[in-house]
């Protein structure tokens, strides 16, 4: 089993970009899918997770400080999930990785599994 995140990069403020995660090897369609932020020198957190029908967002630490800006979504016929990043800012700077939980749902059991990550650098 494998994640793979791409799309990252260096941007300008107020710039966007898309971030990508493939699930290779397994369905990603039985799984939610959350994607996480590891600032430079700080602890990895969660932005947003979705569900496994893209019905239901949940918001996790660092939601409140993307509110507005970051969109999560899926597109299980592609085993992908993305996250849509606007308006960036300096503090949106760090490495980005997408994970599973053990089930459909946000509120399963994190399973722990994450992709190498990618980096977004917003800076002026």
């Amino acid at each position: 089993w494998q994640l793979v995140e791409s799309g990252g990069g260096s941007v300008q403020p107020g710039g966007s970009l898309r971030l990508s995660c493939v699930g290779h090897g397994f369905q990603l369609n039985n799984y939610a899918i959350a994607w996480f932020r590891r600032p430079p020198g700080k602890e990895r957190k969660g932005i947003y997770c979705m569900d496994n029908s893209g019905g239901t967002t949940t918001p996790l630490a660092f939601a409140d400080s993307v509110k507005g800006r970051f969109t999560i979504s899926r597109d299980n016929a592609r085993n992908t999930a993305y996250l849509q990043m606007d308006n960036l800012k300096s503090e949106d700077t760090g490495v980005y990785h997408c994970t599973i939980t053990s089930g459909p749902r946000c509120a399963d059991t994190w399973t722990g599994f994450f992709g190498q990550g990618t980096q977004v650098t917003v800076s002026s």
